[in-house]
């Protein structure tokens, strides 16, 4: 059964070297606890080659869909920021030639530069061939909503290809109220993978709707990861409390979400938020991802193996949705 996951990372020590680390800092990184035994993820992801294709292949996943994990440009001004964006979108074209029926790619883009970020998605898509661009959260503390990037969401459309919004820890001041005080590794995890990136970027894309960007682009598509971003089960939710509050829209919150908005599985791996994703997105709009090398290609083919789905839903499950979203077998034939 081919296999395409499409929350999968990479980064590339040199570039992110180059960054300020004060940048880093105020972004909120901070160091993870290794593992006691295993692969150390931060260890893997900077290989693009050999290993990774062994992990994928005692997985059965045939192609993973490529994406810059931060530090990245979008922490970096001006001219620097267009260049280690272009220099990691280079890095990952040239890893992707020499496996292209293995590997596909999102762009990175130098989000605090507009106009830079849109040339930069254009020349990787139609010169790299990149399947979409990854957007990791806020910028600056600004959403994708904001005006400044409406000519970013009109060239994806213009592209026609997707936007992937993904995670990324929030503006200092949220990070403060919400998440300080707390022992460090606890609210290191809290602020992200265990709560608070979950939560940002269902923001991020209610946002997206309440705004009236995703009216005014109404052919935009997006995808998010980890089962939806908490979305699923606050749809209804969302509707009827929205009701009397959004004349503005054309549309109500969950029918915009569910017109452009595709979910991956990336990190989860447990059937109940996969039902809830299931009984709300349905099976048109839902790809099966990893989150490699955070989350183990094993585990995933495991959780993909031990579901019940008619033979019609698990190819587009596994492989058919993303293929038709992100055009992967055109774009190799």
């Amino acid at each position: 059964m081919r296999v395409v996951a499409l929350e999968e990372h990479f980064t590339v020590p040199d570039l992110v070297q180059r960054i300020d680390p004060n940048a880093i800092s105020r972004r909120g990184f901070r160091s993870r606890k290794s593992p006691a035994s295993g692969p150390n993820a931060i260890e893997l992801l900077p290989e693009i080659g050999e290993r990774r294709l062994q992990s994928m292949d005692e997985a059965g996943i045939t192609m993973q869909v490529l994406s810059n994990s931060g530090p990245g440009p979008d922490l970096v001004p001006g001219s620097d920021g267009i260049g280690t964006a272009r220099a990691m979108n280079d890095h990952l074209a040239a890893a992707i030639a020499r496996h292209p029926e293995r590997f596909a790619g999102f762009a990175v883009l130098p989000m605090q530069s507009a106009d830079a970020a849109i040339a930069e998605f254009v020349r990787a898509v139609r010169d790299l061939r990149f399947v979409g661009a990854l957007i990791n959260g806020t910028t600056e503390g600004r959403f994708l909503d904001h005006p400044s990037y409406d000519g970013l969401l009109a060239a994806a459309v213009e592209l026609d290809v997707p936007i992937y919004v993904h995670p990324h820890l929030a503006p200092e001041p949220v990070r403060n109220a919400y998440f300080a005080d707390l022992p460090p590794g606890a609210s290191r995890v809290l602020e992200s993978a265990g709560w608070g990136w979950h939560s940002e970027t269902a923001i991020h894309v209610l946002r997206l709707v309440l705004s009236g960007a995703l009216d005014r682009h109404p052919r935009l598509k997006l995808i998010i990861g980890h089962m939806g971003e908490m979305l699923p089960m606050m749809l209804a939710r969302a509707d009827d409390v929205f009701a009397l509050e959004i004349e503005h829209l054309q549309r109500s919150i969950s029918r915009t979400i569910l017109d452009q908005v595709w979910l991956t599985t990336s990190g989860m791996f447990t059937e109940p938020p996969f039902i809830a994703a299931l009984l709300t997105f349905g099976i048109d709009r839902m790809m099966f991802s990893v989150d490699y090398p955070y989350s183990a290609n094993k585990k995933g083919r495991a959780f993909l193996d031990h579901l019940s789905l008619a033979p019609a839903d698990m190819n587009k499950f596994s492989h058919g949705n993303a293929d038709a979203l992100l055009k992967l077998k055109a774009e190799r034939q």
